[in-house]
């Protein structure tokens, strides 16, 4: 397709780990986040996928578009890759590029949730206990990281959703149906606001005391794979964002996969969001152990 080939030269010029001047694209804001700690990024590739184009007038169009990108990261003698994908929109003038913008980034929960963290930190609750399959998470969350599972809706800000789906896989018990507010669970193309809605799950894997729960960790390098993050990225006490460890880097720091952006191996702080502020609050969890 000729929007597609232009497109891919213009990015070949915007994924150049040689280019010596200051870019505001998100890009370059990870390769420069990447050298901030240390790391190097030898490699960089991308291919684009078109979603939808539009004509606006005669000679005018808007195309909407993934660009999924891997960062190929060197810690010392240790390599891993770090893949994302970002939606982009793309202006054309008779057939030149023009503009080029991200469409968005982390974006809030998609729905209203009553105050669930009292709600499930007053229910007296009996002891539930369930063998926790960490293995069996991490394939899953790599099995779907840029794909969704049809056995389950795919919401508009998929972050949550998908952590959920990752923590059933790996044998987290439903329970609560059907009550919305209650428990944690997805059954007859209806949902929980804990499963689907980050601000929710983050103070149901608190409160729970059977079942699904979490126990808060103090420092990241603490979590291992099949463990959660949690963000507040504007620290304002309204949970945005959740993510699902997978790996720990060379210097034992997560890595999350995740969905909305969807990301593979992502370094866990979220930094090169633009979601992000410096007043990020983050609460780490253990998933499935006393």
């Amino acid at each position: 397709m000729e929007l597609m080939k232009k497109l891919t030269d213009y990015w070949q010029d915007n994924l150049a780990i040689d280019r010596k001047e200051e870019s505001e694209n998100w890009i370059q804001a990870k390769k420069a986040l990447h050298e901030q700690r240390g790391h190097k990024v030898p490699h960089i590739s991308g291919q684009g996928k078109v979603i939808r184009d539009m004509v606006l007038e005669r000679d005018e169009m808007k195309v909407n578009y993934l660009l999924g990108v891997t960062f190929l990261i060197k810690q010392g003698d240790h390599f891993y890759r770090e893949e994302e994908q970002r939606e982009h929109v793309a202006s054309f003038y008779k057939g030149t590029l023009v503009e080029d913008q991200l469409k968005s980034d982390e974006p809030s929960s998609q729905e209203d949730t009553p105050n669930i963290e009292k709600d499930v930190l007053s229910r007296s609750q009996k002891e539930q206990r369930f063998s926790y399959d960490r293995h069996a998470t991490v394939q899953y969350a790599e099995r779907w990281w840029n794909d969704y599972n049809p056995a389950y809706k795919q919401f508009d800000v998929d972050c949550t959703n998908y952590v959920s789906q990752c923590l059933h896989a790996g044998g987290a018990p439903m329970r609560g149906y059907p009550d919305r507010s209650k428990g944690w669970w997805y059954q007859n193309e209806k949902w929980s606001y804990s499963w689907s809605v980050a601000h929710a799950l983050r103070w149901y894997l608190s409160g729970s005391k059977q079942g699904l729960k979490g126990k808060a960790i103090e420092k990241p390098e603490q979590l291992i794979p099949g463990d959660v993050i949690c963000y507040d990225f504007e620290g304002d006490g309204k949970w945005d964002h959740n993510t699902i460890v997978v790996s720990k880097d060379a210097n034992g720091m997560p890595l999350v996969n995740a969905h909305t952006n969807n990301s593979r191996h992502r370094y866990w702080d979220y930094k090169d969001s633009y979601a992000w502020t410096s007043n990020c609050q983050y609460k780490f969890f253990r998933i499935g152990e006393d």
